[in-house]
C-alpha cells in the first residue's frame, strides 16, 4: 500500500474526470473526514484516514483490500475503472443516460445501449463523453463513453448504438471472484 505516483495520479484523475469533471476534488476533500487514494497490487483503493492507518499495519502479502476499489492498473500502465467505483461517481456526475425498462435488463447483461432502449440524455453530451447510465427511476445501473453527442442520438436509427458498456451492477453477480 503506497501513495500514487506522479504519473498514476495524471493518468488515474484524467479517467475519473472523464465522468465527473471538477468534481474530482470533492471526493477527497469530504466534510467526514480525511479521504485519500492508496495504490496496492496495482489496484487504487479510496479510503478514509483512519482504515489506512490500520491497513498498514497488516503485512502486504495478507492485506487483501481496504476502502472501496476505484479500478486498477492494466500492465500497459492503463487504469480501468470498476463498478465498485460507482456509487461514488453517481452523484457527482455531470452526463447522464436514463434508460427505458425493456432495455435495462440488455444494459445489465453486458450489452451497449440502443437507441431505441435510450430514456434521456443529458443536453449538450459530447462524443465519447463518460456517462453514468440511470433507470428511468433514477437508480444508478453503470457508466459508458457516449458513442453519439446529444444531437446525433436525435436522429440515430433506432438500432444504432449510443452508449458504449463499461461496467455495469451486473458485474457483482458476473464478475463476482474478481471484483474486491
Amino acid at each position: 500500500m503506497r501513495p500514487l505516483t506522479e504519473e498514476e495520479t495524471t493518468i488515474f484523475f484524467g479517467k475519473l474526470s472523464k465522468y465527473i469533471g471538477e468534481n474530482v476534488k470533492l471526493l477527497i476533500d469530504r466534510p467526514d473526514g480525511i479521504y485519500c487514494f492508496r495504490l496496492h497490487k496495482d489496484r487504487i483503493y479510496y479510503t478514509n484516514e483512519m482504515l489506512m492507518k490500520k491497513a498498514a499495519h497488516v503485512a502486504r502479502e495478507n492485506l487483501l483490500s481496504f476502502g472501496t476499489c476505484f479500478g486498477k492498473f492494466t500492465k500497459s500502465r492503463k487504469f480501468h475503472l470498476h463498478v465498485t467505483a460507482l456509487d461514488f461517481l453517481a452523484p457527482y456526475a455531470k452526463f447522464k443516460v436514463w434508460l427505458k425498462p425493456s432495455a435495462e435488463q440488455q444494459y445489465l447483461y453486458g450489452n451497449h445501449v440502443l437507441k431505441n432502449g435510450l430514456g434521456r440524455i443529458t443536453e449538450n453530451t459530447e462524443k465519447y463523453q463518460g456517462v453514468i447510465v440511470y433507470s428511468m427511476a433514477d437508480l444508478p445501473l453503470g457508466f459508458g463513453v457516449a458513442a453519439k453527442s446529444t444531437a446525433e442520438c436525435r436522429h440515430a436509427d433506432p438500432t444504432a448504438i449510443v452508449c458504449f458498456h463499461q461496467a455495469d451492477i451486473g458485474e457483482y453477480v458476473r464478475s463476482e471472484d474478481t471484483l474486491f
